[in-house]
């Protein structure tokens, strides 16, 4: 049990990781968003390493079972549902973000945050 979850969260920890180096460092705004999502995926893993129960049943309560027995082997059930509810806003917020970067990539041509933070700056120039 131990080494399934230290697996899992040494997974989860290296995803996060991936995802800041990706969306602080990396020029190009696809890659910046692909990062953001590995950081969501590193957290959902985490929180499902945390409900994860060696041997657990799925916390479904059937007309047959003892209740005693139910109680002591269910996996606890807030962190999947936790997680459902984060892979559903995560996709909504990922189209999103998608939708933004084609509009971005009409109006400069090009999906480099370098280019686009160059080219804002002198419409601000020319502004004053």
């Amino acid at each position: 049990m131990a080494q399934v979850q230290l697996i899992i969260l040494i997974t989860s920890v290296a995803l996060v990781i991936i995802g800041l180096y990706s969306a602080i460092f990396i020029d190009n705004i696809i890659k910046k968003i692909i990062g953001i999502s590995f950081i969501e995926e590193g957290a959902n893993l985490f929180i499902v390493a945390i409900g994860y129960k060696a041997g657990g049943v799925v916390p479904i309560l059937m007309p047959e079972m003892d209740t005693s027995w139910f109680a002591s082997n269910a996996a606890y059930p807030l962190p999947f549902g936790l997680v459902l509810t984060s892979i559903v806003i995560g996709a909504s917020t990922l189209a999103v973000m998608l939708a933004l970067v084609m509009v971005l990539y009409k109006k400069y041509g090009t999906l480099s945050t370098k280019v686009m933070l160059a080219d804002t700056s002198k419409q601000e120039e020319y502004n004053e």
